[in-house]
């Protein structure tokens, strides 16, 4: 079903703001929240391994959705210099 919902101007902020900071859609956590108000919530079953891990707290969710780059973003390093190099880690391969 479709339908319109007109928000408050600070329910709308703190909507797009944990929309942003959990990378999962606007309409999901509306539809969440509706299920949960009627006691509609249905035990979820993870679809990836990703959602596996999450559920289990393993690791966390996204703070924010994907996005590619732009080349202005992008940082190039110099010559000589691999991404490799710039790990502080021992088990580089």
């Amino acid at each position: 079903m479709a339908t319109n919902l007109r928000l408050r101007a600070d329910a709308e902020k703190a909507l797009r703001d944990r929309a942003a900071d959990t990378g999962r859609s606007q309409q999901q956590l509306i539809r969440e929240a509706v299920d949960q108000y009627l006691g509609l919530r249905l035990p979820t079953v993870p679809r990836t391994d990703a959602e596996a891990l999450i559920a289990d707290g393993q690791v966390l969710p996204p703070r924010s959705a994907f996005r590619e780059l732009s080349d202005a973003e992008l940082t190039r390093l110099p010559g000589g210099v691999r991404s490799e190099d710039l790990l502080d880690r021992d088990d580089r391969v």
